[in-house]
């Protein structure tokens, strides 16, 4: 049937949980160094204006692109941080692309103008793909935390939605 990417459901936690656990632990695209269960995935699913989408083949989640606020204060209320995750048995097969191709469309029709997120500068695939996608890197922060008590940096990129 090939992969098919959708809203994600209460029901996609368990399988979101696998693929961020993955993430988690190979230390390539989060701050966050403990894994987590089902039940913390949950409270990300059913929020329309903090869309998630997931790809799916055969029944198994393959990854998923997720939304969180930017920030509390109202003149932010558009903006949404992102992050992709890709199971690592399915990388290189085009899902980062048509989740992110996704989330950009459901922010949009969830009333989001930009979305934006940090990636550590040697994710060189994630950064290549955000700026064949219409992201823009703003800028290095450098120091941003630590890691495994190693400083490390991250690049901010961004895309205004109504811009393609």
């Amino acid at each position: 049937m090939g992969i098919r990417v959708r809203p994600a459901v209460r029901d996609d936690a368990p399988g979101i949980c696998i693929v961020y656990n993955q993430g988690i632990e190979d230390r390539i695209a989060t701050f966050e160094t403990q894994t987590r269960s089902p039940d913390d995935i949950t409270h990300w699913l059913g929020d329309d204006a903090c869309p998630v989408v997931v790809a799916e083949e055969d029944g198994h989640i393959l990854g998923f692109a997720s939304t969180s606020a930017y920030s509390t204060r109202e003149c932010y209320a558009g903006i949404r941080e992102f992050s992709i995750y890709v199971h690592r048995e399915a990388k290189r097969r085009g899902i980062a692309r048509k989740l992110l191709v996704a989330l950009c469309d459901a922010a949009a029709k969830a009333g989001c103008w930009k979305l934006t997120s940090r990636i550590f500068p040697e994710n060189t695939a994630s950064l290549e793909l955000c700026k064949s996608l219409g992201f823009r890197v703003v800028g290095t922060h450098l120091r941003h935390a630590k890691l495994e008590g190693e400083w490390r940096d991250v690049v901010t990129v961004e895309r205004l939605l109504d811009q393609g």
